[in-house]
């Protein structure tokens, strides 16, 4: 997945593999930052829910037997992990959102992945058709792709293993 530079190559081209992830980090943009906005205003919260709840109970089905102390720790390290490694994508997704340098494009990506409505609704919102759209989706996405090559975000990626 790294990008490989030749020589004399000055601008970094996604390959189909980066733009399939670009989309897919993408669909799930909103679904981070709400998770974000959730763990700001709510991790002791949510700590307090990881110990009394049932959601420590058993971290996985094959489990004979619960600690649910120890699973409660584990759960609230998990959302931690998840919390940094959320920021640190939907803050390179969103910078190289911003480098879309189409207006039409940008409105059109802003619509349907940072405000996370679907497609119907992108159409409505943005006053435009729907190949129209779809064709905005697919430029935008590509060129997100080759912001976040530059960027390192798939090194970043790499990293969560």
């Amino acid at each position: 997945m790294a990008m490989a530079y030749e020589q004399g190559e000055l601008f970094a081209k996604a390959s189909e593999e980066e733009i399939t992830e670009t989309e897919f980090y993408l669909e799930r943009y909103r679904d981070m930052i709400l998770f974000i906005e959730d763990f700001n205003g709510f991790q002791s919260e949510m700590a307090q829910v990881a110990i009394d709840g049932e959601a420590a109970r058993r971290l996985s089905a094959d489990e004979l037997h619960a600690d649910k102390t120890a699973n409660a720790v584990i759960l609230t390290e998990k959302q931690k992990w998840m919390y940094e490694r959320y920021r640190v994508y939907t803050f390179m997704i969103f910078r190289a959102y911003n480098l879309i340098p189409h207006q039409g494009i940008k409105k059109v990506i802003k619509a349907r992945f940072i405000e996370g409505h679907n497609r119907s609704n992108t159409i409505l919102f943005t006053y435009a058709s729907g190949s129209t759209v779809d064709r905005y989706i697919e430029r935008g996405t590509k060129m997100i792709a080759n912001s976040l090559v530059q960027m390192g975000f798939f090194d970043e990626i790499l990293k969560r293993n």
